[in-house]
């Protein structure tokens, strides 16, 4: 900047408003390619469909999905399935979570623990969830509970495996200030190990969101009579494509939804990282 004199001065303000405006500038195009990129994908798929480089009976134009899409949400039919599957979500993950983190902080707090659980962890983390599904059906039975409890199977071992690591990272000075200050156990297990852990945590509940949307269009096709898996499924089995792929886009949407509020959580609780 040049000042009355026509000198040439420093201005330290203005430059830091215009290294914050460069970024907000930054921020913003990354958001519209962000919206733009699904957008420019529905519209391919829209003209290839509509010009016939697709084939329409397989692949129906978006235009279409989405007129079945209101055509079943007038019906209400679409609605019992969605309430079913969030609820089967919902259960599946918090019954998942909740013990994952727990035991995660034990493992990582006390090694006579970590070293009992985890050769059971390690020995059932490898086996899918889905393939232990007959052995869930005989003790829970075929309704909505061993859906449940397949989703916090899967849920349950990237939640305990990231909460073991968070701990294990904390720095051992943290560790070692507590405990000559005294600190009980539960001040452990609450104020260091707990908010320690808590960013690594927080990554193995994002993974375990997706993971249960994965396992529950799965376990729905199997034994349900209702869900978005049933619905995906049944659709198919019917040559119905256009309920199909509503059922498709209903999971992709979630995921996306879960996962945007996942992040926002995350910026609100460790803003840091």
């Amino acid at each position: 900047m040049r000042d009355e004199k026509g000198l040439v001065y420093y201005d330290p303000y203005e430059t830091e408003q215009q290294e914050w405006k460069k970024q907000q500038g930054k921020e913003r195009a990354k958001q519209l390619l962000t919206i733009f990129s699904p957008i420019f994908i529905l519209l391919l798929w829209e003209v290839f469909s509509r010009t016939g480089i697709l084939d329409i009976r397989f692949f129906p134009p978006p235009s279409a999905i989405l007129s079945t899409f209101f055509d079943l949400a007038a019906s209400g039919l679409l609605w019992t399935h969605i309430s079913v599957s969030l609820y089967r979500i919902a259960a599946g993950f918090l019954l998942g979570v909740i013990p994952g983190v727990v035991i995660g902080l034990l493992m990582g707090l006390y090694a006579p623990i970590r070293h009992f659980i985890s050769p059971i962890v390690m020995a059932l983390m490898p086996i899918p969830t889905l393939a232990l599904m007959p052995i869930i059906i005989i003790f829970f039975g075929i309704g909505d509970f061993s859906k449940v409890v397949t989703i916090a199977g899967s849920v349950f071992f990237p939640v305990v495996i990231n909460t073991v690591a968070g701990v294990m990272n904390i720095e051992k000075v943290h560790l070692d200030v507590a405990k000559n200050y005294g600190a009980s156990p539960k001040d452990f297990f609450f104020k260091i190990a707990f908010p320690g852990a808590l960013p690594v945590m927080l990554e193995g509940i994002q993974m375990g969101q997706a993971i249960a949307l994965l396992t529950i269009v799965a376990a729905e096709m199997m034994g349900a009579t209702s869900g978005i898996g049933y619905l995906i499924w049944t659709s198919y089995k019917a040559f119905m494509l256009k309920e199909m792929f509503v059922g498709l886009v209903l999971i992709s949407s979630f995921g996306f939804l879960f996962s945007l509020f996942l992040r926002g959580l995350q910026k609100k609780i460790v803003p840091w990282r």
